[in-house]
């Protein structure tokens, strides 16, 4: 019962600390915090290696964040089960006495992100590996897992992308008609799917974008190359007890300064983010769907504890009692997240001739002024026909 009261708050202590390292700028120290834990054996260390990845990831570290993000994917799957005397365990105390592996979003995030890190890298290859994984996962979350976790938009889009800079155009079309199905709302992928359907020579479907979208015509790309920004936007949403049970968590959105963000070429140019998918409701959406097991499993804690504080009574009345109190004490929703996970995934795309830029990322306030976050100014050399890929998070 000790264990589990002072395992919890050293956890939410740790995470409070690397949060607001973040928040400040200062990625590198907030991985520094987190890279003992990360690389330490416990039943938090996916949750410790998932945000020491993403530190690195924000300061720029993308060979050590991939390394993190490998060695998190590798224990999801190995701690992808729950011994029976841990169970037991977290019946008689919390949930907390189980090891972290994972919410299921956020193991297909972890691709996502490897795929990040790869694009930075400028490995392609790498990087449709990733993406491959990643739809893996979402086929065996939909139909061995027995829910629709095919609420994954910015995975398609992302591998999408990736084929497309491949010239693999069929199977671009595909992904990017996945994207139209789980968010029509995207400007970007009615251009996308005509662009993709011409290059795909898919006839049949193109009569029918033509006539669905009268007004989209694809822009030509054999003499500009594209600038495409991938905008990680503010916090994912929080874990916290939940007011009307107190044992299990529910998630609350985090509210953010920094909205949207434009992409702009100091020779003037600029393009606004679209949305490609909204992680928070995702999240909320998906521990929504496991509440009825969530309740259950507490429930039976319930009636555990009172067994087993019955069973202490019976040879000691007074330690029976304190059995009862002690185990209920320690039964509190297990808070474990991946907490910097951003808000959202967008985009943004900018087609430019061939040669070199200077351009950055500016961040908007919903109302659509700056909200006092920006990137550096990269270099970007642009060449005809070919994509070069930028990643930025706002914070704040």
């Amino acid at each position: 019962m000790c264990l589990a009261l002072v395992g919890c708050a050293s956890y939410q202590t740790q995470v409070e600390g690397f949060r607001s390292d973040i928040r400040n700028n200062k990625p590198q120290d907030a991985a520094n915090k987190m890279k003992k834990l990360a690389y330490k054996d416990g039943d938090d260390q996916v949750v410790y290696l998932l945000e020491y990845a993403t530190a690195l990831q924000i300061a720029g570290d993308y060979e050590e964040s991939t390394r993190a993000f490998l060695k998190a994917e590798e224990l999801t799957d190995v701690k992808d089960y729950h011994s029976l005397s841990r169970v037991t365990g977290s019946l008689l105390t919390s949930a907390t006495m189980i090891q972290y592996k994972g919410e299921n979003y956020e193991k297909v995030l972890i691709n996502a992100m490897l795929a990040i890190n790869f694009l930075m890298q400028g490995k392609l290859d790498e990087a449709r590996v990733e993406a491959r994984k990643l739809n893996d996962k979402l086929y065996k979350f939909r139909f061995e897992g027995k829910k629709n976790y095919d609420q994954n938009p910015f995975a398609f889009y992302l591998a999408a992308l990736i084929e497309e800079a491949q010239r693999d155009w069929d199977t671009a079309y595909i992904d990017f008609k996945r994207v139209y199905e789980l968010n029509p709302g995207l400007d970007y992928i009615r251009e996308d799917l005509i662009r993709a359907g011409i290059s795909a020579r898919r006839t049949e479907d193109l009569e029918l974008w033509r006539k669905k979208f009268p007004g989209v015509k694809p822009a030509q790309l054999k003499d500009v190359g594209e600038v495409i920004l991938i905008f990680q936007q503010g916090w994912g949403p929080q874990k916290r007890p939940h007011p009307s049970f107190a044992r299990i968590p529910k998630l609350y959105p985090v509210r953010s300064t920094t909205d949207q963000a434009r992409l702009e070429v100091a020779a003037g140019v600029q393009e606004r983010t679209q949305t490609v998918m909204d992680v928070s409701s995702v999240a909320i959406k998906n521990l929504d769907d496991d509440y009825a097991k969530q309740i259950a499993m507490r429930a039976a804690g319930l009636a555990t504890k009172v067994v087993v504080a019955d069973q202490i009574r019976q040879k000691n009345e007074l330690l029976g009692g304190l059995a009862l109190i002690g185990m209920n004490l320690a039964d509190r929703a297990d808070l474990r997240q991946w907490v910097s996970l951003p808000s959202s995934f967008q985009v943004a795309k900018l087609r430019l001739p061939p040669g070199t830029y200077k351009v950055r990322a500016v961040g908007l306030t919903p109302s659509g002024g700056p909200s006092g976050e920006e990137s550096e100014w990269w270099t970007v050399k642009v060449e005809a026909r070919k994509k070069h890929f930028l990643n930025w998070r706002s914070v704040k």
